[in-house]
């Protein structure tokens, strides 16, 4: 028989073994509400050698990565959102059932698509837009996701008619997509959840870029009442006011 000793020691691991997932996704959930991402990347991290094909582990590593990228410049951006792109892919090989694996990819390559050169952009893009709705197909409450897809087709609503020529004509078509559709999109992301920034801030620019002044100025005063949930919503608390004490919403 096992010495009880070497038995209590070996129960003590299992118990620890089993609680260890859930203890590491509920103290990261914690730190990243919190805006401490590093402290929520380590909390994700410790437990990824014994679940590395765990989802819920790999979509949150691709959100909170996402989220440090998008305060960073540079080098240390473009490796923040190279990670958030291999966390996400690895959630989506994992279990390709998880939205929020393709919801956060869609996240990274937006960045990615912005720094992109015009060929390589179309080709991010046209992944960005199928995993963005691939999301909203799987949990048709993913306000992220949806964010997410307003911002898309605002950027494809801006695009003119004789960019898309030449984009048809050189490098491929240009994804579908435009004012319509971004409204559309945003205004399912606000009514999924009313209390985040960032979706109220994109319905204003893109009802700044509609000409639609009155109902921009609405849109960011709403995000301007907002608490800052996520590192980026500073600056772009600051962009708000700015608009606000600007001209061109007079």
């Amino acid at each position: 028989m096992m010495p009880a000793l070497a038995l209590s020691m070996v129960l003590s691991m299992i118990v620890r073994g089993a609680g260890g997932l859930p203890e590491a996704i509920s103290s990261g959930d914690e730190a990243f509400a919190r805006i401490e991402y590093p402290s929520a990347v380590a909390r994700y991290e410790e437990a990824l050698p014994a679940h590395p094909g765990e989802p819920d582990l790999l979509w949150r590593l691709a959100r909170v990565t996402v989220c440090m990228a998008e305060v960073a410049e540079g080098e240390t951006r473009d490796s923040l959102l190279s990670k958030a792109e291999e966390y996400a892919r690895r959630c989506i090989l994992a279990d390709s059932t998880r939205g929020e694996g393709h919801t956060w990819l869609a996240g990274a390559l937006g960045y990615i698509a912005l720094e992109s050169p015009t060929e390589r952009k179309l080709a991010v893009s046209h992944e960005l837009q199928h995993e963005a709705e691939r999301a909203v197909e799987l949990n048709p409450r993913d306000d992220a996701a949806w964010s997410i897809l307003g911002s898309f087709y605002r950027a494809v609503g801006n695009v003119g008619w004789l960019e898309r020529a030449l984009a048809s004509l050189f490098v491929g078509s240009v994804p579908r997509g435009g004012y319509s559709e971004a409204e559309s999109a945003l205004k399912k992301a606000i009514a999924i959840a009313p209390g985040i920034m960032r979706h109220h801030y994109e319905l204003g620019i893109l009802y700044i870029d509609m000409g639609r002044k009155e109902e921009a100025r609405r849109a960011l005063e709403t995000g301007a009442a907002l608490p800052v949930r996520t590192a980026i919503d500073r600056p772009r608390l600051q962009k708000i006011r700015e608009l606000l004490a600007g001209t061109d919403l007079r």
